[in-house]
């Protein structure tokens, strides 16, 4: 029974990695397991117990042409707020709002070295001879509108990995102790996305071993249940 758990959790991350394969900066989820020993009332034990690790390889980027697209080359992390909370994404498809504030697809402020990016003159400034917006930011993250510094893209490694907590598809929640300095290892491109980094046929593979090694568990049970039936039929005789 405790292995047949195990294997409906895999397929549980497995499906969800799948639903998630064209969302944007997503990092597919992997289940492991490990055997573990212990002493139990003087006799040793062997048991299984799953361990979850975020698969953080770089997915592919794709280009868009859009001014608000950023995508990270490297292991950093762009900084989000959201009610009042700070998050860790991969997912840089950005926009601004009414007021001026970049923001992500969910309504979460981007958070530069400044607090909130805030580029309140943008639609004023829009260049009429090339009909973009005037915004350039350099791959360290230093946003220019029309030339003018306004800010720096806040790009954060971490130092743990295994610390990173998933809040959502493409939001993550860390120790701040475990947040690194800007991240001088990546590199921000506008004008691009990163495709998130599940491999189909890879999780399509993983779906069908787990429904083998389920089924396989379940024809066990069924075969002890079995036997144990016909034992206390057998006791019962006498």
């Amino acid at each position: 029974m405790k292995a047949m758990q195990l294997y409906s959790q895999a397929q549980e991350l497995t499906a969800n990695n799948l639903a998630n394969l064209n969302t944007p900066g997503f990092k597919a989820d992997k289940l492991f397991f490990r055997m573990l020993t212990e002493e139990v009332d003087g006799k040793t034990m062997t048991r299984t117990e799953p361990m979850l690790q975020i698969s953080l390889e770089q997915g592919e980027l794709e280009s868009t042409g859009n001014d608000f697209d950023f995508a990270i080359d490297g292991p950093g992390f762009f900084m989000v707020e959201e009610e009042g909370q700070m998050y860790l994404t991969r997912n840089g498809r950005f926009n601004l709002d009414s007021d001026g504030f970049m923001r992500n697809e969910n309504g979460a402020y981007v958070i530069g070295e400044s607090g909130k990016i805030h580029l309140p003159g943008l639609f004023h400034t829009m260049s009429q001879e090339h009909g973009g917006t005037g915004l350039e930011v350099a791959k360290d993250g230093t946003i220019r509108l029309n030339d003018e510094v306004y800010d720096r893209m806040r790009i954060v490694g971490v130092d743990d990995p295994s610390k990173l907590q998933r809040r959502g598809n493409s939001l993550f929640s860390v120790d701040q102790q475990a947040l690194g300095p800007q991240d001088s290892l990546s590199s921000v491109m506008q004008g691009y996305f990163e495709k998130g980094n599940v491999q189909a046929l890879s999780e399509m593979t993983d779906m069908m071993r787990n429904m083998q090694m389920f089924e396989a568990q379940q024809r066990a049970m069924h075969s002890t249940d079995e036997m144990l039936s016909q034992a206390s039929q057998t006791l019962g005789r006498f």
